[in-house]
């Protein structure tokens, strides 16, 4: 008979299904844990709730990692398209809008659907509301031993950890990845909330309150420039946010958390050229001098935006452009292109879409199979790597669960022959600690 080889997986999100999904596919005997009471919960929030899958326009210039080579090779190995075969395989089908993919439906609860179809029709044993608090390997039985909550025990040949982190969770959940990654002597490299808003204490974030606009957000750190994005940004009561803003919050954090000064400087006309900004400015200037200041900005740019950058000037609304005078108005266009917010914070990790850190990606093979204990893999967030936005974090959900979950099925069956060409199925005993 064939003796499949068993995997346990700790974790139901994307790199948890897809890791199941392809060590079934390999032959593996399949146990997947969620805490929940369903799986791929988070899914259903990706992408404004239309799932964001991949992206076409792929780099890995688009992650954070510290071994670039090893992450190359992975995606060589399970690409952007390959995580279009691996859903329309499913039944899937995929809108491509720019380059970002998304179910055809625009609907995540779409993915969520075929995975969990796809889970059912490789006969995969999921074990949802079931939360694994502690794992181990015993050397003489070359066993991984799980324990749940209430302390039961499952024993398997092989064991991917795929727990995600406590990105968009409540304070104190989402860290037993870590944990038991750790209980495997693995090193944790600090975490800090990714894509996520930006905090300052400047009095006049809650003017600006509500407000969008099209701009560039540049971030100094000790005043230093260390990354650029434009798009659209959105004023909160608390600071800013927007995907410029989230693609420059891993940044923040961490210079943040190490002390340094940190600063947003935002262009509020990206597009348009410096020499002939400075030209428009000047010919508004000589033409509309009879103008309150409030009047002269009207049409440029959102009023309280104007009403703000006149404060920050030093003039006020109701005085004339004249009056004010040319090298006041020039600084105050100045500002339009220069607007410094001093950071403060960054959101929690219950507000951030994804977490940077995690268990080092170095203590990690090309197979996602940990260097320092054999059989015991890692898939998804866990990991110290993430991306930017655009379905760059889950493409590495996709790519480091088929990894892991092809790897950890290996040579996945063995025969048990009886005489020379006969075979039985046998029953296999429960194994004890």
């Amino acid at each position: 008979m064939e003796i499949k080889t068993k995997v346990g997986i700790i974790g139901a999100g994307a790199s948890g299904m897809a890791a199941a999904v392809t060590a079934a596919k390999y032959g593996a005997e399949v146990t997947l844990f969620e805490k929940n009471d369903r799986v791929g919960k988070k899914i259903l929030a990706t992408g404004n709730g239309r799932c964001n899958l991949g992206n076409l326009d792929f780099s890995e210039e688009k992650y954070y990692c510290r071994d670039r080579e090893k992450l190359h090779s992975l995606f060589q190995v399970f690409s952007v398209w390959d995580t279009m075969s691996f859903f329309e395989s499913m039944g899937l089908m995929i809108r491509d809008k720019d380059g970002y993919l998304y179910p055809y439906s625009e609907q995540a609860s779409a993915v969520l659907d075929v995975l969990r179809m796809e889970l059912d029709r490789k006969q995969i044993h999921v074990a949802a509301g079931r939360e694994i608090k502690e794992a181990s390997y015993k050397e003489d039985r070359a066993k991984f031993i799980l324990l749940d909550e209430s302390g039961k025990e499952y024993t398997f040949d092989k064991l991917i950890v795929a727990c995600g982190s406590p990105a968009s969770l409540k304070k104190g959940e989402g860290m037993t990845g870590y944990q038991i990654a750790e209980s495997f002597g693995h090193r944790i490299m600090e975490i800090v909330p990714g894509l996520t808003g930006l905090k300052s204490g400047e009095d006049f974030t809650k003017a600006l309150a509500g407000v969008r606009c099209k701009a560039e957000v540049k971030l100094f750190v000790d005043e230093e420039m260390a990354g650029s994005d434009v798009g659209e940004v959105q004023f909160t009561d608390y600071g800013i946010s927007g995907i410029p803003v989230f693609q420059l919050s891993r940044m923040a954090a961490y210079a943040l958390k190490e002390g340094k000064s940190v600063k947003a400087v935002i262009d509020f006309f990206p597009d348009q050229e410096e020499k002939a900004f400075s030209y428009m400015a000047r010919l508004r200037f000589e033409t509309q001098q009879d103008k309150s200041m409030e009047d002269y900005l009207t049409g440029m740019l959102h009023k309280k935006i104007n009403m703000v950058l006149i404060k920050k000037a030093g003039l006020k609304p109701a005085v004339a452009v004249r009056e004010a005078g040319w090298e006041k108005v020039k600084e105050l266009m100045e500002l339009c292109r220069n607007f410094e917010i001093l950071l403060d914070g960054v959101n929690g990790m219950d507000n951030a879409q994804v977490c940077a850190g995690g268990v080092d990606f170095g203590q990690i093979s090309t197979e996602m199979e940990s260097e320092l204990v054999k059989g015991l893999y890692f898939a998804g967030e866990v990991v110290d790597v993430d991306g930017v936005c655009g379905g760059y974090n889950l493409q590495w959900a996709w790519t480091s669960g088929y990894a892991a979950g092809r790897n950890a099925a290996g040579s996945s069956t063995r025969q048990i022959a009886l005489g020379q060409e006969e075979y039985r199925e046998i029953e296999l005993p429960e194994e004890k600690a």
